[in-house]
Parts: structure tokens; C-alpha cells; sequence
């Protein structure tokens, strides 16, 4: 199977920067689309970027211009590089294979990470 690992989250003052890591584990042939979520406490779970294979991505319209997401397929791993936070970033950040390609059968994962929590100070 397949574990995604997040890292790098922490407590930042606002205006400063953070990139997380998502670093996917396993039986990994291809990564087709990985995405980056957010969930702040009483609110829904919501995309904050997206990225595909083809390295097509779509961002919220909140951090547009502030977060950059990447791959580096080398170490089957997508960052999160956030630029400018504010404490409306503060959430717990986790990211989601939708989906990785196991093996040449065409057998897929999809699933989360456990988390990274961001904590913006004003």
C-alpha cells in the first residue's frame, strides 16, 4: 500500500512563510494528482491547491498569489510553499492522493496524510 507523511507545519507570525512537505511511501509507479486541504476548527474541510501529473494546478481563490504547490517525482513527494500567512491560514493541512498508481496493472491509492497543523499569529 501507500502512506503519505506531512511535515513542516508549525507556529509562524503573520506575513511570514512555511512550506510543507507530503512525502508518499509505498508501492508508488506514478503520481497522477496529489492536493493539498486545510480544516480550521468548526469549519469544513476545504482544496487549497491542486496538482497534476501533467503539472496542471488550481488554487483557492484565498491564497492565490501566496502558495505555490510542487511535485518532485524524483521523491514521490508535493510541497506547499505558503508565502504572506495570515492568521486565516491557521488549520490543520493535509494532503491526498487522488489518485497514485501502484503498479502497470493500472491498480490505484487514493487517501490522506495524517495532518500538519499551521498556526498563524497576528
Amino acid at each position: 500500500q501507500v502512506q503519505l507523511v506531512e511535515s513542516g507545519g508549525g507556529l509562524v507570525d503573520s506575513g511570514g512563510s512555511l512550506r510543507l512537505s507530503c512525502a508518499a511511501s509505498g508501492r508508488i509507479l506514478s503520481i497522477r494528482a496529489m492536493g493539498w486541504y486545510r480544516q480550521a476548527p468548526g469549519e469544513q474541510r476545504e482544496l487549497v491547491a491542486y496538482i497534476t501529473s501533467d503539472g496542471r494546478t488550481n488554487y483557492a481563490d484565498s491564497v492565490k498569489g501566496r502558495f505555490t504547490i510542487s511535485v518532485d517525482n524524483t521523491k514521490n513527494t508535493v510541497y506547499l510553499q505558503m508565502n504572506s500567512l495570515k492568521p486565516e491560514d491557521t488549520a490543520v493541512y493535509s494532503c491526498n492522493a487522488d489518485p497514485i498508481v501502484m503498479d502497470a496493472d493500472g491498480s490505484t491509492w487514493s487517501g490522506w496524510g495524517q495532518g500538519t497543523q499551521v498556526t498563524v499569529s497576528s
